[in-house]
């Protein structure tokens, strides 16, 4: 990438899952390190509570943990965990690794309409988050194909009120609630760029063609592609979406 001109500005752990299951997530970020490039972790912070994982995690430049909720009930709704998990637990792991890690720390709120957009559920995840004290609050909204049919973003004055009531309680907020752009990179190898990004990041029908376009291909290789059963195609929100065919995944 370097070579071909691409700037590079984290190398992160976004895999199809979470990161911090992977045992050996500090080892690899310790092994990356010599490439002298920053690196990012993006988590649902659920095992944060273990001590391995706020170790393997503090190796890292750039930390985003999830915080979807902060009552019991609410969370349970829409983060689904496992019976082994607590939501006091989780949020005593936050804390303990926001007092201790030394990078950048960033926290995202996922709002899903009628879930936890109440003024009361944002109210108490700002006051949660005003005691993990992130770098930036992200607020995001649901842009691409759910696990559910029943998820929707909520309405644009919730989003305004979201804002206001996270705003009031933290020095930098912003909205992640548009389409996040096109700027990925290309190898030349328009068919395994397109498996590789779109197995953790479906991507819109415009992202798509710009990519075949700096990889110096056309339409063919995605109907290939798909005619092979490895990426799928989509409609969400009046959006075309493409992601590569996963085993268990999408049926």
């Amino acid at each position: 990438m370097r070579e071909s001109g691409e700037e590079v500005d984290y190398l992160a752990f976004v895999p199809d899952g979470e990161p911090t299951l992977d045992v050996h997530l500090g080892e690899e970020i310790a092994a990356l390190k010599v490439l002298g490039i920053s690196i990012a972790v993006i988590s649902n912070a659920s095992l944060v509570s273990l001590e391995g994982v706020r170790d393997a995690l503090s190796r890292a430049d750039w930390v985003s943990l999830k915080v979807d909720a902060a009552t019991e009930a609410v969370w349970k709704r829409i983060n689904r965990p496992h019976r082994s998990l607590s939501l006091e637990g989780v949020q005593e792991g936050i804390l303990e690794f926001a007092r201790r890690f030394r990078g950048t720390l960033t926290t995202e709120t996922m709002l899903v309409r009628g879930i936890n957009d109440s003024p009361e559920e944002l109210a108490e995840i700002a006051g949660f988050l005003t005691e993990v004290k992130p770098a930036i609050a992200y607020i995001a909204v649901p842009t691409r194909p759910p696990a559910e049919p029943w998820v929707k973003p909520p309405p644009e004055g919730t989003l305004a009120r979201a804002y206001a009531i996270f705003a009031e309680e933290l020095p930098r907020v912003e909205l992640l609630i548009g389409y996040e752009g096109d700027a990925f990179s290309a190898t030349g190898d328009a068919a395994a760029d397109i498996l590789s990004i779109t197995a953790v990041h479906p991507l819109r029908e415009e992202a798509l063609r710009k990519l075949l376009a700096r990889d110096g291909a056309s339409w063919e290789v995605v109907e290939r592609l798909i005619a092979a059963g490895k990426l799928i195609e989509l409609e969400y929100q009046d959006h075309r979406f493409y992601l590569r065919r996963l085993p268990n995944a999408w049926g």
